[in-house]
């Protein structure tokens, strides 16, 4: 996965699109565009400017994500994460695969990334 694939999960992980994400950095709607299809690198302004937005800048950069606080969950992840905690190994990868699935179907994600 390269930065420009890194970059369009964080924006949809944030519910933004492309344009509302490029005016959170400072940039056109075109200059995110190319970052995401990796036709043009970002820099580190634009990357500053999207920190305080919640950007998980280290994901984007390394493709290594840094843990999430408990804490730091909405009360519908947290109430879906004590669900999976509860599931068996098969009942976990089964909710993986569609969770996988429907994010492809709303869009959420390419198919090959994973």
């Amino acid at each position: 996965m390269k930065i420009g694939d890194r970059l369009r999960l964080e924006r949809l992980r944030l519910g933004l699109n492309q344009a509302d994400f490029a005016a959170l950095a400072g940039v056109t709607k075109t200059s995110q565009f190319n970052y995401e299809k990796g036709e043009r690198s970002p820099d580190a302004n634009y990357l500053a400017a999207l920190q305080p937005h919640g950007v998980d800048i280290h994901f984007v950069v390394t493709g290594e994500a840094l843990p999430v606080a408990e804490s730091a969950l909405s009360s519908l992840e947290t109430e879906l994460l004590g669900y999976f905690r509860g599931m068996s190994e098969a009942s976990r990868e089964a909710v993986r695969r569609m969770a996988f699935a429907m994010a492809v179907a709303d869009g959420a994600l390419d198919a090959g990334v994973k």
